[in-house]
């Protein structure tokens, strides 16, 4: 699998998410949504900060797995985390709540933007996309450049 540049992880359908994306804005049902579906993101990202890769798999939306193997995951993850050294601060810098993104079914996301700072790299900025599937918010996309 190839590594895009700037530490882009090319997983085909999570990275279409992030892409040119229309964002809309929501009310306080979409204000409940987005903080649950950062309190999921956060769960995820954790497993991905303690070298986790395959347990991030695992808890990623259908959606994401379909795209990727769990073994292309790990090898990807790794190759673009582990580079960036220890997480060193993070915070969340926006969140939008939608229902559609350009190349992925219609459903409920929210895109998240938090501002990262690693051992290795001290400026970064993540961009997380929960969905909710199967009934609760699980991570569809991952990009941080």
């Amino acid at each position: 699998m190839r590594i895009a540049p700037k530490f882009a992880l090319n997983v085909t359908l999570p990275l279409i998410l992030f892409a040119c994306m229309s964002l809309i804005g929501g009310s306080a049902l979409a204000d409940d949504r987005t903080e649950a579906a950062t309190a999921a993101a956060l769960e995820w990202l954790a497993r991905l900060d303690s070298g986790d890769y395959g347990e991030s798999w695992e808890l990623a939306a259908p959606l994401f797995q379909s795209h990727v193997t769990k073994d292309q995951w790990v090898r990807s993850a790794a190759a673009v985390r582990e580079p960036l050294g220890d997480l060193l601060r993070r915070e969340l810098a926006g969140a939008e709540y939608t229902t559609t993104l350009p190349g992925a079914p219609d459903g409920e996301y929210v895109v998240l933007k938090f501002s990262a700072s690693f051992a290795n790299k001290r400026t970064a900025q993540e961009t997380v996309t929960p969905m909710f599937a199967d009934g609760e918010w699980r991570v569809s996309g991952y990009f941080v450049r």
